[in-house]
C-alpha cells in the first residue's frame, strides 16, 4: 500500500526506539508492560493514512489505548501547533512511560499542550476535549463503545478493531457525516489485545 507523505513523515520524525524498548523497528507487535503492546509499523502506518484527511492543522483527536504514547505523537505532529491530541489509558504506569517516551525527544509537545496523556477507561472516553475529528481505538472492543460515537465530530473519523480475542477481528471505519449519518466499512482482518477493563489486563494469564 502506497503511504502518503504527510504519515511516513510523522513517522520518521517520531522514532520508535523511544517507545519501545525491545526490536523498535521489527515489522510486529512488540510488548510494552502490562499486557499491552505497541502495534507493528505498518498497522500505524495503516491507521495514519486511514486518518489522513482528519489530521489536519487544528484538528482535535483522541488515542485509546494509547500504551507507550508513539502513535499519539506521530498524530500530534500531523496536527500542527493549533491541533490537539489526547491519549488515554487506564494504566497508570503507561501514561507515565508515554510522557517520559516523549520527552526523550518530543518535550515541546508536551509543553505546549499540543499533546496531552491522561489516565481513564477509554472505553468512556474523554468528554472533557470532546467533540473529536479523529479517534483512534488501538485495542479490539466487541462492538463500537457509544460514548465514543457520542464523542466524534459531525465530519469526524474513527478507526477502531472490532472483535473477540479469539476470533477474527475486522479493523474498521467510521465516519460521520456532517448530516448525523452514519458510514461504517470494514478495511481488513487483524489481531489485537482486547479493550477490556484496568482489573483483567493487568491480572496473572490463567
Amino acid at each position: 500500500a502506497v503511504v502518503s507523505t504527510q504519515s511516513t513523515g510523522a513517522m520518521l520524525a517520531v522514532d520508535r526506539k523511544d517507545f519501545c524498548s525491545s526490536e523498535p523497528y521489527r515489522d510486529s507487535p512488540q510488548p510494552i508492560g502490562s499486557n499491552a503492546t505497541i502495534s507493528a509499523p505498518h498497522m500505524h502506518a495503516y491507521a495514519l493514512e486511514n486518518l489522513k484527511e482528519r489530521l489536519k492543522p487544528g484538528s482535535k483527536v483522541l488515542d485509546v489505548g494509547c500504551g507507550s504514547g508513539y502513535l499519539a505523537a506521530c498524530m500530534a505532529i500531523m496536527v500542527g501547533e493549533s491541533g490537539r491530541v489526547v491519549g488515554i489509558d487506564h494504566i497508570p504506569s503507561l501514561v507515565e512511560m508515554s510522557v517520559n517516551n516523549t520527552r526523550k525527544h518530543h518535550a515541546a509537545l508536551l509543553d505546549s499542550g499540543r499533546l496531552l496523556y491522561v489516565e481513564g477507561d477509554g472505553r468512556e472516553g474523554y468528554p472533557a476535549t470532546a467533540p473529536y475529528d479523529c479517534i483512534h481505538v488501538g485495542a479490539a472492543a466487541p462492538d463500537v463503545p457509544t460514548p465514543l460515537m457520542d464523542q466524534l465530530a459531525r465530519g469526524g473519523r474513527m478507526v477502531l478493531p472490532i472483535g473477540s480475542p479469539n476470533s477474527t477481528q475486522k479493523f474498521i471505519q467510521i465516519d460521520l457525516g456532517q448530516d448525523g449519518i452514519v458510514d461504517k466499512k470494514n478495511l481488513l482482518e487483524v489481531r489485537y489485545v482486547p479493550l477490556t477493563d484496568k482489573e483483567k489486563q493487568v491480572a496473572p494469564w490463567r
